[in-house]
C-alpha cells in the first residue's frame, strides 16, 4: 500500500470511528431520556425515545456498509483488520442498546397511561440506569482512547448492575406476592430493569472489542480479562 492509498485508508478508518462514537453518544442520550421518562412520566420523552430509535438504526446501516466496503477495497491487515471487525460488533451492541432504549420507553409509557400507579416508582431502577449509563460511556470513551486498561475496569463494573437487577427483581416479586393488582404494572418494571441491564452486557461487549483492538486478545468467554499485551 504506497503512501497515498495508506493515508486514504487511515481517513476512511477515522471516519468510521467518528461516526460510531456520533451513534454512541445519541444512543447514550436515548437511554438517559428513557430512564428519565420513567421517573417522571414525561409521555413526550418517552416518544422522542422511540422516535430517535430510527436514526440509530440508520447509523447502523450506514456504518455496517462502509465497513463492508472498506474491506473489499483496502483488504486490510493485523490490527487494521481487528478494528474493522470489532467495529461491526460494537455498532450491532450499540444498536440494540437503542433497542433497550425504546423498550423502556414503551414500557414507561404504558404505565403511565395505565394510571393508578400501584408499585412505587423504584429509585433503584434510576440508580441501575446510571450505572448501565455510566458503563456505556466509559466503553466508548475506551474506544475513543484506545484505552485497553480503562475497557477493562468496564467489564469489572457489570457486576454491580447485575446485583442490582437481581435486588429490584426480589423487591417487586414481594410486592405481587402481596397485593395481586400490583402484578401487571410490576411486571412492566421488570422488563424495563431488565432492558437495563442489558445495556450493561452490551457495554461490556463494547468494551471486550476494544481489548481486541487493541491487544488482539479475545476475552469475551473468559472469566476475567488477561492483562493487555499490544501488537501491531
Amino acid at each position: 500500500m504506497n503512501d497515498h492509498l495508506s493515508r486514504q485508508f487511515d481517513l476512511e478508518l477515522e471516519n468510521i470511528r467518528t461516526r460510531i462514537l456520533q451513534m454512541g453518544g445519541l444512543v447514550e442520550k436515548q437511554i438517559l431520556a428513557a430512564i428519565e421518562g420513567f421517573s417522571t412520566g414525561n409521555v413526550e420523552q418517552m416518544q422522542e425515545v422511540i422516535r430517535a430509535d430510527r436514526e440509530v438504526d440508520g447509523y447502523e446501516l450506514g456504518i455496517d456498509e462502509d465497513c463492508t466496503l472498506l474491506i473489499a477495497r483496502r483488504q486490510p491487515a493485523a490490527r487494521d483488520l481487528r478494528l474493522v471487525m470489532a467495529i461491526s460488533r460494537i455498532v450491532t451492541d450499540l444498536e440494540r442498546c437503542g433497542d433497550k432504549a425504546a423498550k423502556i420507553a414503551n414500557k414507561s409509557r404504558k404505565i403511565h397511561r395505565a394510571g393508578g400507579q400501584r408499585t412505587p416508582r423504584l429509585s433503584d431502577v434510576q440508580q441501575v440506569g446510571h450505572l448501565a449509563i455510566q458503563m456505556l460511556h466509559g466503553a466508548l470513551d475506551s474506544l475513543a482512547r484506545m484505552d485497553a486498561e480503562a475497557a477493562r475496569k468496564v467489564i469489572g463494573e457489570d457486576k454491580a448492575i447485575d446485583a442490582a437487577f437481581n435486588a429490584i427483581l426480589r423487591q417487586l416479586v414481594t410486592y405481587m406476592m402481596e397485593d395481586p393488582r400490583t402484578i401487571s404494572e410490576a411486571l412492566d418494571i421488570i422488563w424495563i430493569a431488565k432492558a437495563i441491564e442489558r445495556v450493561g452486557d452490551h457495554a461490556t461487549n463494547i468494551a471486550e472489542n476494544v481489548i481486541y483492538i487493541v491487544s488482539g486478545v479475545d476475552v469475551r468467554h473468559s472469566s476475567a480479562a488477561p492483562a493487555v499485551r499490544r501488537e501491531p
